[in-house]
Protein backbone atom coordinates (compact mmCIF):
# COMPACT_ATOMS: atom_id res chain seq x y z
CA UNK A 1 0.00 0.00 0.00
CA UNK A 2 1.14 3.44 -1.10
CA UNK A 3 0.98 7.04 0.90
CA UNK A 4 -2.58 8.86 -0.50
CA UNK A 5 -2.44 11.67 -2.34
CA UNK A 6 -3.36 13.19 0.57
CA UNK A 7 -0.47 12.44 2.69
CA UNK A 8 1.62 13.06 -0.47
CA UNK A 9 -0.05 16.50 -0.65
CA UNK A 10 1.49 17.56 2.98
CA UNK A 11 4.96 15.44 2.54
CA UNK A 12 5.44 18.06 -0.12
CA UNK A 13 4.20 20.62 1.63
CA UNK A 14 6.56 19.84 4.58
CA UNK A 15 9.51 19.63 2.73
CA UNK A 16 9.03 22.86 1.15
CA UNK A 17 8.53 24.52 4.98
CA UNK A 18 11.62 22.59 5.78
CA UNK A 19 13.69 24.06 2.07
CA UNK A 20 12.02 27.41 2.90
CA UNK A 21 14.26 28.11 6.67
CA UNK A 22 17.75 25.90 4.91
CA UNK A 23 16.97 22.35 6.78
CA UNK A 24 19.81 20.21 5.68
CA UNK A 25 19.70 16.74 4.52
CA UNK A 26 15.90 16.53 4.62
CA UNK A 27 14.73 12.71 4.38
CA UNK A 28 11.68 11.11 3.40
CA UNK A 29 10.54 7.71 4.12
CA UNK A 30 7.19 6.19 3.15
CA UNK A 31 5.91 3.55 6.20
CA UNK A 32 3.18 2.09 4.69
CA UNK A 33 4.00 -1.14 5.17
CA UNK A 34 6.16 -0.62 8.27
CA UNK A 35 3.35 0.22 10.67
CA UNK A 36 -0.22 1.69 10.77
CA UNK A 37 0.36 4.44 12.88
CA UNK A 38 1.42 7.27 10.37
CA UNK A 39 1.95 6.82 6.29
CA UNK A 40 4.91 8.95 5.87
CA UNK A 41 8.21 9.92 7.86
CA UNK A 42 10.74 13.08 7.45
CA UNK A 43 13.96 14.00 9.02
CA UNK A 44 15.81 16.67 8.55
CA UNK A 45 18.56 18.41 10.45
CA UNK A 46 19.09 22.16 11.64
CA UNK A 47 22.34 23.64 12.69
CA UNK A 48 21.29 25.59 16.10
CA UNK A 49 18.43 24.75 18.49
CA UNK A 50 16.99 28.18 16.91
CA UNK A 51 17.11 26.89 13.32
CA UNK A 52 15.29 23.69 14.76
CA UNK A 53 12.37 25.26 16.37
CA UNK A 54 12.52 27.51 13.69
CA UNK A 55 11.98 24.37 11.03
CA UNK A 56 9.39 22.53 12.87
CA UNK A 57 7.85 25.84 13.79
CA UNK A 58 8.14 26.36 10.05
CA UNK A 59 6.06 22.80 9.06
CA UNK A 60 3.13 23.39 11.84
CA UNK A 61 2.03 27.23 10.44
CA UNK A 62 2.42 25.95 6.41
CA UNK A 63 0.63 22.64 7.50
CA UNK A 64 -1.75 24.21 9.09
CA UNK A 65 -2.33 27.79 6.31
CA UNK A 66 -3.66 24.63 3.97
CA UNK A 67 -6.40 23.22 6.53
CA UNK A 68 -4.01 20.14 7.45
CA UNK A 69 -4.82 19.25 11.59
CA UNK A 70 -1.13 19.26 13.58
CA UNK A 71 -2.35 16.34 16.64
CA UNK A 72 0.71 17.59 18.68
CA UNK A 73 4.31 19.18 18.78
CA UNK A 74 7.13 18.27 21.15
CA UNK A 75 10.75 19.23 21.59
CA UNK A 76 10.59 23.15 21.53
CA UNK A 77 11.79 23.74 24.82
CA UNK A 78 15.19 22.52 24.43
CA UNK A 79 15.22 22.51 20.45
CA UNK A 80 17.67 19.39 20.07
CA UNK A 81 14.76 17.24 18.67
CA UNK A 82 11.15 18.70 17.82
CA UNK A 83 8.44 16.32 16.39
CA UNK A 84 5.62 17.29 14.60
CA UNK A 85 2.97 14.74 14.25
CA UNK A 86 0.20 15.53 11.78
CA UNK A 87 -1.68 12.45 12.07
CA UNK A 88 -0.59 10.61 8.54
CA UNK A 89 2.79 12.43 8.66
CA UNK A 90 5.35 12.59 11.17
CA UNK A 91 8.04 15.15 11.08
CA UNK A 92 11.70 14.93 13.10
CA UNK A 93 14.05 17.99 12.99
CA UNK A 94 16.91 17.42 15.11
CA UNK A 95 20.26 18.43 15.80
CA UNK A 96 23.21 16.66 13.94
CA UNK A 97 24.64 14.77 17.23
CA UNK A 98 20.51 14.23 18.08
CA UNK A 99 20.12 12.88 14.56
CA UNK A 100 23.23 10.37 14.40
CA UNK A 101 22.95 9.14 17.60
CA UNK A 102 18.82 8.09 17.57
CA UNK A 103 19.56 7.12 13.54
CA UNK A 104 15.93 7.05 12.75
CA UNK A 105 17.11 6.41 8.95
CA UNK A 106 18.55 2.84 9.78
CA UNK A 107 15.49 2.38 12.58
CA UNK A 108 12.76 2.99 9.91
CA UNK A 109 14.60 0.83 6.93
CA UNK A 110 16.78 4.10 5.31
CA UNK A 111 20.10 4.92 5.28
CA UNK A 112 22.28 5.62 7.66
CA UNK A 113 23.69 9.18 8.21
CA UNK A 114 27.03 9.92 9.69
CA UNK A 115 28.18 13.28 11.50
CA UNK A 116 31.38 14.38 11.81
CA UNK A 117 32.12 17.18 14.46
CA UNK A 118 34.76 18.90 12.49
CA UNK A 119 31.71 20.13 10.25
CA UNK A 120 32.41 18.32 7.25
CA UNK A 121 28.55 17.13 5.52
CA UNK A 122 26.29 14.83 6.40
CA UNK A 123 26.58 11.60 4.02
CA UNK A 124 25.18 8.14 3.67
CA UNK A 125 26.41 5.07 4.52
Amino acid sequence: MAMNEYTQAMRALAITALEDIKGKDIVDMDTTELTDLFDCMIVCTGDSNRQVRALANNVVVDLKAKGYEIMSTEGHESGEWVLVDAGSLVVHVMLPPVRDYYDLEQLWGGQKPTFSPLGKPWSAV
